[in-house]
């Protein structure tokens, strides 16, 4: 497993970064163009290098300012034909499976946490596609609001932002939750109003028995582990690339569908619906923020006893003088 960094590198600096590359073992392909870089200035540095080692040298880079004066942009490399890769694959410490990219993390859930068009309107359409699965008391409706429902990202952001203190990710995470949900339930409810005025639906709905989708009014302890357990995943499927677990995690929690809820029952005014669709919403937002959180400082510590691949700053600095 394999990123690419393309490194753009101030001149009076091509030198230190040239050797902390080099020295690392877990670099497979290296290569420098001598004033390739134009905006900023610059020498450009290609480098594959194994996805264990990227951290610790991404973070040497950030030592020497690189980041504020150049610049270092990361692409996941989808194969590669190569012995000297395989070489640096395994000379590097750990497994790539394993390995955290700490700052493609923060910079992917910092990107996830803000409150765009976009965000609100997939949030607000899956909310209204929970809300007509609960009028039909339709499961696979259920599972497609939970799928299309974005609100995962702000939550690992705010997690994120927790472990890293990084305090304004943190606050827009937050801001993306309350407004978002605000906005969904806000206009899922007038729709659900409109209904309600066209004879669509009526308050006999909440009494109505409804074998697929009672659960959503029905938080318990299972809610809970449901919720945590949906959290370290989707913790675990972001730090190790593996995008294709988020599904999962989606499908598995109840918080678009108990927004939904939330929005019929203040439409058709059923006080103990709304409150338990709440009570519901909270254990799951709770849950998996708790769990992010765990796993995240966990994997911070474990990751951080990994041997060093990547020399330190202060011998390349030596090498300099």
């Amino acid at each position: 497993m394999l990123l690419h960094l393309r490194v753009t590198v101030p001149p009076d600096r091509t030198r230190a970064v040239r050797d902390l590359l080099d020295g690392d073992a877990g670099v497979a392909h290296l290569a420098v163009v001598p004033g390739g870089s134009i905006r900023p200035a610059g020498d450009l540095f290609l480098v594959d290098v194994a996805r264990e080692s990227a951290d610790q040298l991404i973070d040497g880079l950030r030592e020497l300012h690189v980041d504020r004066d150049g610049g270092i942009a990361m692409e996941a490399v989808d194969a590669a034909v190569s012995r000297p890769a395989e070489e640096a694959e395994r000379r590097a410490p750990g497994d790539g499976s394993d390995a955290v990219v700490w700052e493609q993390v923060v910079r992917t859930t910092a990107a996830d946490a803000a409150l765009s068009v976009s965000y609100l309107a997939f949030l607000t359409i899956a909310t209204l596609l929970a809300a007509v699965a609960i009028v039909n008391d339709s499961a696979p409706l259920v599972i497609g609001a939970m799928v299309l429902g974005p609100e995962f990202g702000p939550l690992a952001a705010l997690a994120v932002a927790v472990v890293h203190r990084r305090g304004r990710v943190g606050r827009q995470a937050v801001v993306s939750l309350l407004v978002g949900f605000a906005v969904a339930i806000a206009l899922a409810t007038l729709v659900a109003l409109l209904g309600r005025g066209l004879g669509w639906i009526g308050p006999e709905l909440l009494g109505k028995d409804r074998p697929a989708t009672a659960f959503i009014t029905q938080p318990d302890r299972w809610s809970l582990l449901v919720a945590v357990l949906a959290g370290i995943a989707g913790v675990l499927s972001l730090t190790s690339a593996r995008s294709g677990a988020l599904v999962g995690v989606f499908i598995s929690v109840t918080t678009v569908p108990a927004a939904g809820e939330m929005a019929l029952s203040l439409a058709l005014g059923g006080g103990t619906d709304f409150r338990e669709a709440t009570t519901q919403l909270g254990i799951n937002l709770a849950g998996i923020l708790v769990a992010a959180l765990a796993t995240l400082a966990l994997q911070r510590a474990v990751w951080r006893r990994v041997p060093r691949a990547t020399p330190r700053v202060q011998r390349v600095g030596h090498a300099r003088s």
